[in-house]
């Protein structure tokens, strides 16, 4: 039988470890680290993540259960202070830089949207990840209540985090929304909370498209109608201006689209400057939204960004960003190898057998059953 390095291994190969130890150097504090560094750093809390623990002494006694099989991942011996201190002295920063990296590398194999036109596609959205004020007291949100935001633009492509930051929880979406920097041609996806005329102005002069719901209480004129196919459940497609107080902020020409959802009955009004696209093809994009709101209950439910390991701002950040960059593994694992599973039957599979000496692939990928009873029948004859 061939020999194979820990799946925990082969999974830290996908990471160039001359790249994690440059951005290492370059977002450093304080004095050299001895015994304990930052890649020790990432591969316990990247274990933490995959494995669920639930806290630095868990993680720590776990490592340390692992020792012989852990000697070749390049990591010195964890302590639960060790771990506590460099978490919240070292800059999050490093593992920021690790994720677009990482990003990159899983934009280049991620697989394209299921939508026939060639433009980008992407969803904003944002997500308040509750914090005690009493344990977090730099996170400050109400009265009584602590809290973060996680803002996240999310590629189609792939469903990956292209766009992703961190604020604090008063800080709105539609002030996040205007600082990215979206492609040219691209058509992004956003909710009513997203709402502002001049911002909507701003895209489409800048080439950009947009497809929104439009708010019950707009003010509008109705510039053109177009007949629509009421078999699909569209109910109207329109060119409007708006009217009233807020006309000015966008003097365009937008498209006003009712549709009436056959499932749940549900009548939806859509809001886009895309005049190029049918109308149904408008309401399947915003169908798509949903995506980025799976993604948010994805990582609150099987990642560690709801319960944190240290109580300072840095060590938050750090366990969030390192959460981040597991998922885009996840994800360069299953475009690599054209993995039909779900991202969460991998983790699953993933989290029991870390330390198993195995190929990574024949644990995610197992040979089919069929090909081992031919084989069988073959030896037979």
């Amino acid at each position: 039988m061939a020999h194979s390095n820990t799946i925990m291994h082969q999974m830290l190969k996908i990471f160039s470890r001359h790249e994690f130890e440059s951005l290492a150097k370059k977002h450093h504090q304080g004095q050299k680290l001895r015994r304990f560094n930052r890649w020790s750093q990432f591969v316990a809390m990247m274990y933490a993540q995959i494995s669920s623990r639930l806290s630095l002494r868990d993680i720590a006694s776990n490592m340390t259960a692992q020792s012989k099989k852990s000697y070749h991942l390049g990591v010195k011996s964890v302590s639960k202070s060790t771990l506590a201190r460099v978490n919240e002295k070292q800059p999050y920063e490093l593992y920021e830089s690790l994720f677009t990296s990482l990003l990159t590398r899983c934009k280049s194999i991620a697989p394209k949207h299921r939508f026939r036109f060639k433009n980008k596609l992407y969803s904003l959205d944002a997500t308040t990840i509750d914090l005690c004020l009493n344990v977090f007291p730099w996170a400050d949100f109400r009265k009584t209540k602590g809290g973060i935001k996680l803002h996240v633009g999310m590629d189609h492509e792939g469903y990956l985090p292209s766009f992703v930051s961190i604020t604090e929880a008063r800080f709105h979406e539609s002030k996040w929304s205007k600082l990215l920097k979206l492609p040219k041609g691209s058509i992004t996806i956003f909710d009513r909370a997203f709402n502002d005329y001049s911002w909507y102005n701003h895209l489409t002069s800048n080439g950009i498209f947009f497809v929104t719901r439009l708010k019950k209480n707009a003010c509008f004129s109705i510039v053109e109608r177009r007949q629509v196919q009421k078999k699909k459940g569209l109910t109207c497609d329109q060119t409007i201006g708006f009217t009233g107080v807020k006309a000015d902020q966008c003097s365009r020409p937008l498209r006003r689209i009712g549709y009436r959802d056959p499932e749940t009955g549900k009548h939806y009004v859509f809001l886009t400057n895309a005049f190029h696209l049918s109308a149904k093809t408008i309401a399947d994009i915003y169908k798509e939204r949903w995506q980025i709101e799976l993604f948010f209950k994805w990582i609150k439910q099987n990642l560690k960004i709801k319960t944190f390991l240290g109580t300072s701002r840095n060590a938050v950040m750090t366990q969030i960003w390192i959460a981040l960059c597991v998922y885009l593994l996840l994800a360069y694992i299953k475009f690599l190898n054209r993995l039909k599973i779900s991202m969460q039957q991998i983790l699953r599979l993933l989290q029991l057998n870390l330390f198993e000496q195995r190929p990574l692939l024949e644990l995610l990928k197992p040979p089919s059953p069929n090909k081992d009873i031919n084989m069988a029948q073959l030896e037979l004859l």
